[in-house]
């Protein structure tokens, strides 16, 4: 589904009061080479992590709402390439009304490709780390560079961010958030979010306010066993570090 970035997005929200996420904001561009956009038939742009060359994982607000995905890239000529789907499960946790009812919800989803993806594309590592406030997480993301900006989004952006705990500690979610405007924006759902060693241990979800501030993740390493389970089902399986 297409971001929106408000007083209460980024994703579809797995918290009270949140909504979709959208692009990096006051990110540098950075190399590709396990993400992938998720593109749905609204015209919706998300983020996707690649787990195997024909899984990806994203938010589950971007493949929610009866619509048809197709996962996105560009060839080694620049040539755009959709790439349809074989199955796809969203978390059982998520909830599509979550923000209306600030209701809390596990914004996650699974996708099999109907074709493997190139090899170029590496799968990532997991994480089940619980970072905590201090910590500095790394946020990245096909997003929009600026809000209601629809052209800067396709650039796969990352930044470095400090997790916060405006709520207290979390075991569900994590949020990031720079003393200047840095963060995500439109498009950057279901980004990776990564430790120091490049594993991913949170997916992108949710942003408060314009983009660029707070972000909010949804934590994998409590979420271990329905991954691990929908992969397994699959025949494939995740790398956790």
């Amino acid at each position: 589904m297409r971001l929106r970035c408000g007083p209460a997005a980024l994703g579809c929200l797995l918290a009270l009061g949140a909504g979709p996420a959208g692009a990096v904001v006051g990110g540098a561009e950075a190399p590709a080479g396990a993400a992938v956009m998720v593109l749905s038939s609204n015209g919706g742009v998300c983020t996707g992590i690649v787990l195997a060359a024909d899984t990806v994982l994203t938010a589950g607000h971007c493949v929610a709402g009866g619509l048809e995905q197709r996962v996105h890239f560009r060839d080694e000529a620049g040539k755009p390439v959709l790439v349809e789907l074989a199955a796809r499960a969203v978390h059982p946790g998520y909830d599509a009304g979550a923000v209306a009812g600030r209701r809390r919800s596990i914004d996650l989803a699974l996708l099999r490709t109907a074709s493997a993806l190139p090899p170029r594309f590496r799968p990532v590592a997991l994480s089940a780390a619980m970072p905590r406030a201090g910590e500095s997480l790394t946020l990245s993301g096909y997003g929009a560079e600026r809000a209601n900006d629809p052209r800067s989004t396709g650039t796969f952006r990352a930044v470095a961010l400090p997790v916060v705990e405006p709520y207290g500690p979390s075991r569900i979610l994590v949020w990031l958030k720079a003393p200047g405007r840095a963060g995500g924006c439109q498009g950057d759902s279901g980004g990776p979010v990564a430790v120091g060693d490049g594993a991913v241990v949170a997916v992108a979800a949710w942003i408060g306010g314009a983009c660029g501030g707070l972000t909010q993740g949804v934590l994998l390493g409590p979420q271990r066993d329905w991954l691990d389970r929908t992969l397994t089902g699959w025949g494939r399986a995740a790398a956790w570090n």
